[in-house]
């Protein structure tokens, strides 16, 4: 065969895309073709079942190799290597130094530094934090809540001058965003009106030696972190890039030096193949911003930082965090991206130790070093699906972005609070969807551990994604609650209370229907912590009132058929309303009849779970 060139599948004749349309039609045996298999996403993505290859057809950013201008296929040609970073609070400059030391020798290869306060930065202190470190083998990053980057740039710049460091091999970053600290804080940095244009010119000049080095942000993970679509993320950012294009660019800064100088940060969430896409297509857009304002194509390149995302990091299992923030991390790497945090797994309850800070190291290692993704650019280049949602996300991202421009720009809109108003909105959609588990954060509304303990693990309560503080806020903020926090103060309540609800399994009849409700059942009231009390069923009604009164159980739900309930439901009921919660498992065709006789509670796949535990607890006295 590889002799003869033939090609696989040569003997079988072609289908046609009407040949399968008809195939599943006929499967679906009258189904709603769309209803069924079409999938319409919280982004407003269409993603069908089944992409071919005349789907490219009218995509306009196939014909690129990577490192090509609009660079929706990366910035790099030659492989997907990327930086590998650990943040470091600096509090102590000689610790935080000898820190970066220790983690630069476990595989990682950049630092952000993270400066307790201004006051910090002086000469000394900056040599004693870079001291040792190789700037040309690994990147550092600044950040500072109270400012002072003017005084880093210019500090740091004379630093690699002093100590014979290649300039042109040395990169990094400052974590000048005053936009993004609007969204955080409620002010901008320094200046009530706009940004200062005249100090974001003193960092390009005091770092003008430094080509890899930027000294603007754009922190679009804020967005992230405040549960927004990942339209949202990528519109707004985007619209938060091109603001600081018009402003600096209007005060007499080249689109060349500012583009040059601007690196985005965003979150990366738990949608693999949406992530994916979301990287590409900001290459693609941003690019196309950069060039209309003038921008060399060379300097249209996208540099981005990801850091998996805290929306959908949880307290309770945490462990499972480890799952969701490699899922993430695989996403961003094979998206190509320029340098990459993982949160460690106990983020939401204390500060990271060696262990959880070792396996977020590792987490990226083991895809580097095991799995080889850093050696071949845009893996996902020519897949169907990944190829359209690109196109589709752009398409909906780019919407946002008009939309923002129409308003008068990024600033305009954040003062007008239409931006913060959308992505509450989509948060509180992304809530509802938990409380529904129409979403599922797996071990907090699905499947938890209902014998976890977690109040007295919690040292820290993480809630905003950035260090500004302000108490004269000029514009509402974003709130950056996770997305698993109400679940968990149902919990916590639950672990206070003086005494844990027993929540007793009557399985009574059909045995398919008693086991499958009785699981959905002790599913359900463990994501409020309630103790399950399981069994394999009942021969008699009696017999399993019984049992639940021997153990004082506080909730009864039965567990039977549809059928049955006719008959069991108002004897149980019966025998235990004065003594116990009686709940109903399903909804049942006799739910009418049930209730006509006093029986109230019924939990169901169209439940609202958290609503409905946030009732059994007030029902309790929790």
């Amino acid at each position: 065969m590889a002799d003869n060139k033939t090609k696989l599948f040569s003997d079988f004749p072609p289908v046609s895309t009407q040949e399968w349309m008809d195939k599943i039609v006929a499967d679906l045996k009258g189904a709603d073709f769309d209803k069924k298999l079409v999938w319409r996403s919280k982004e407003n993505v269409v993603a069908r079942p089944f992409y071919r290859d005349e789907d490219l057809d009218n995509l306009q950013h196939l014909d690129v190799l990577p490192g090509e201008f609009p660079f929706v296929r990366g910035v790099k040609a030659q492989n997907n290597s990327w930086y590998v970073r650990q943040d470091i609070s600096v509090k102590d400059v000689k610790e935080a130094n000898a820190k970066a030391l220790e983690v630069l020798m476990k595989g990682v290869d950049s630092i952000g530094f993270c400066f307790d306060n201004k006051s910090l930065i002086t000469e000394k202190n900056l040599s004693l934090l870079l001291n040792d470190i190789d700037l040309e083998a690994a990147e550092v990053n600044f950040s500072s809540p109270e400012g002072g980057y003017k005084n880093i740039a210019e500090l740091f710049a004379s630093y690699v001058k002093s100590s014979d460091f290649n300039s042109s091999s040395v990169s990094g970053s400052i974590n000048y965003d005053p936009y993004g600290r609007l969204l955080c804080s409620g002010k901008l940095c320094g200046n009530d009106d706009d940004i200062d244009a005249g100090y974001v010119k003193a960092l390009i000049d005091a770092t003008s030696d430094l080509p890899d080095f930027r000294v603007i942000t754009v922190n679009a993970k804020h967005l992230s972190n405040a549960g927004s679509y990942i339209t949202q993320e990528l519109g707004y950012g985007l619209g938060i890039g091109s603001e600081y294009l018009a402003k600096l660019t209007d005060a007499g800064l080249s689109a060349d030096s500012v583009a040059s100088n601007i690196r985005f940060n965003f979150g990366i969430g738990s949608n693999y193949f949406m992530e994916i896409a979301k990287f590409r297509a900001a290459r693609y857009l941003w690019a196309q911003i950069a060039k209309q304002y003038g921008a060399a194509e060379a300097n249209c390149k996208m540099i981005v930082h990801a850091e998996t995302s805290k929306w959908n990091m949880t307290l309770y299992d945490a462990h499972v965090n480890m799952l969701r923030t490699q899922t993430e991390a695989m996403s961003a790497s094979i998206a190509g991206v320029h340098s990459m945090t993982v949160l460690p797994f106990d983020k939401p309850y204390k500060p990271s130790d060696k262990f959880s800070e070792r396996i977020a190291r590792n987490q990226q290692l083991l895809l580097k070093e095991e799995s080889h993704f850093e050696k071949i650019v845009d893996a996902s280049a020519g897949s169907y699906y990944i190829e359209n949602l690109t196109d589709s996300l752009a398409k909906e991202s780019w919407k946002l972005f008009l939309d923002v421009e129409d308003q008068g720009g990024y600033l305009v809109a954040v003062k007008a609070g239409s931006i913060q108003k959308a992505v509450k909105e989509a948060a509180d959609d992304r809530h509802k969807f938990l409380a529904q588990r129409r979403d599922v954060l797996l071990g907090t509304n699905q499947y938890p551990n209902f014998n976890e303990s977690a109040a007295k693990k919690i040292e820290v309560k993480n809630g905003s994604s950035c260090c500004c503080n302000a108490d004269d806020k000029l514009v509402e903020t974003l709130d950056f609650g996770r997305g698993s926090e109400e679940f968990e103060a149902l919990r916590l309540a639950t672990e206070s209370a003086a005494k844990r609800p027993k929540v007793f399994m009557l399985k009574l009849g059909n045995l398919a229907m008693r086991q499958a409700r009785g699981q959905f059942s002790g599913n359900f009231f463990a994501c409020a912590g309630y103790e399950i009390i399981d069994n394999l069923g009942y021969k008699s009604v009696d017999d399993g009132i019984k049992a639940a009164l021997d153990i004082n159980a506080d909730i009864v739900v039965i567990c039977s058929s549809d059928d049955e309930y006719a008959e069991f439901a108002p004897l149980a009921f019966e025998g235990l309303k004065d003594d116990v919660i009686f709940v109903v498992a399903g909804a049942p065709a006799c739910m009418d009849e049930l209730k006509a006789k006093g029986i109230e509670n019924f939990i169901h796949m169209r439940s609202n779970v958290l609503d409905e535990l946030c009732n059994y607890n007030k029902l309790l006295g929790i």
